[in-house]
């Protein structure tokens, strides 16, 4: 089979690879649409996970069953479904203790481009197939289905990290897919506020779609001083990072009233240790909370969240800026993203025929 890979760090390039092996609980799953994710870049041109050599890149995916493991249950060949970007080991005592992100070690539940072949392949091997997959539902567009993956979760998942609360004032800090998904999860939580940090004009339009209320400029000077000018001095209680490096810590820490709480879910691509500035965490005693986590993933989540976009609670259509007919467009649609001019959002490959745009 054919797949977009990894070859080094750095590299990236067509390779052939056999079929993956099929277990009894496993399902193969060919491709109908794909993405490229942030994480992608961080991977192959930062170096971020280590190298990796003739890895089949990409973790977000919207498939059709190609072939089932004898003890698969709920799924058949012909299925169209949603694959999440993690797939943990359901039955791993990490899944027991309510982390099944971390199944098996630590971030295990990552499986796709981390440690195995990921979704930019003719034919991709999904554990625990029963666990993992969720049928696509009506109402939700099979060529949008990919924001699933990882774009929807993963933002949704820095809101639940900030524990946002209704009424509470929130920032936002990157407004990528990740941030602007954060932004309609803190809108959906019932949050009064949203500040939302970033430039990019369609970003910035997306984001007060979803629901920010404000805008801050990270080019106009710190990011704390904007959000403590907006807040007379009290700043906000929630914070969700989204985008950014190691140093995003500082300032998210001094916009942070006590007792608030930060959600971080970016990826940190780099540095070697974040910065947490000691008199504004209340010298080690400001009841600010730090969270850092990997979304859960799993068949539960994607059904649950698809039910917000079929129901009409959720519009995902906002997120895609760019489509992309034929697997061969894979590297175009990776590129696009390494590059991200100012009109991108996030771009989509769509690989079967009956759902291409002509």
């Amino acid at each position: 089979m054919k797949g977009f890979a990894m070859l080094g760090i750095g590299k990236i390039g067509w390779i052939e690879k056999e079929e993956p092996e099929l277990g009894p609980l496993d399902a193969l799953v060919k491709p109908i649409a794909l993405a490229p994710c942030t994480s992608d870049i961080h991977t192959v041109w930062e170096g971020a996970i280590g190298d990796r050599h003739n890895m089949i890149l990409g973790h977000e995916a919207a498939g059709e069953v190609y072939k089932v493991g004898e003890l698969v249950k709920d799924f058949k060949v012909g299925d169209r479904v949603l694959v999440p970007a993690i797939t943990p080991d359901w039955s791993s005592l990490a899944s027991q203790a309510g982390f099944p992100m971390h199944s098996g070690e630590m971030l295990g539940g990552w499986k796709f481009s981390n440690f195995k072949d990921g979704v930019f392949s003719e034919y991709f091997h999904v554990n625990d197939a029963d666990g993992n997959l969720a049928l696509i539902p009506e109402g939700v567009d099979p060529v949008l289905a990919p924001m699933l993956s990882d774009m929807v979760t993963t933002g949704f998942h820095g809101v639940e990290l900030a524990d946002v609360q209704f009424g509470d004032e929130v920032l936002v800090i990157g407004i990528g897919p990740v941030g602007l998904m954060a932004v309609a999860g803190c809108n959906l939580r019932g949050a009064s506020k949203i500040y939302a940090v970033g430039t990019r004009p369609k970003c910035i339009e997306a984001a007060k779609f979803y629901g920010a209320t404000d805008i801050i400029n990270y080019k106009n000077g710190s990011i704390s001083e904007q959000v403590l000018e907006l807040t007379n001095g009290k700043g906000v209680d929630r914070v969700v990072i989204a985008g950014g490096t190691v140093d995003t810590f500082e300032e998210a820490v001094k916009a942070l009233r006590p007792g608030g709480k930060i959600g971080n879910v970016n990826y940190l691509g780099g540095g070697d240790y974040i910065k947490i500035p000691r008199v504004e965490w209340g010298v080690g005693m400001g009841h600010k909370i730090i969270a850092g986590g990997l979304t859960p993933g799993g068949r539960l989540r994607m059904e649950k969240l698809a039910k917000l976009v079929s129901c009409g609670k959720l519009d995902i259509s906002k997120l895609v800026t760019h489509k992309f007919n034929g697997f061969d467009k894979v590297e175009d649609a990776l590129l696009l993203m390494k590059e991200k001019p100012k009109d991108l959002i996030k771009p989509v490959v769509i690989v079967a025929e009956d759902l291409m745009e002509k």
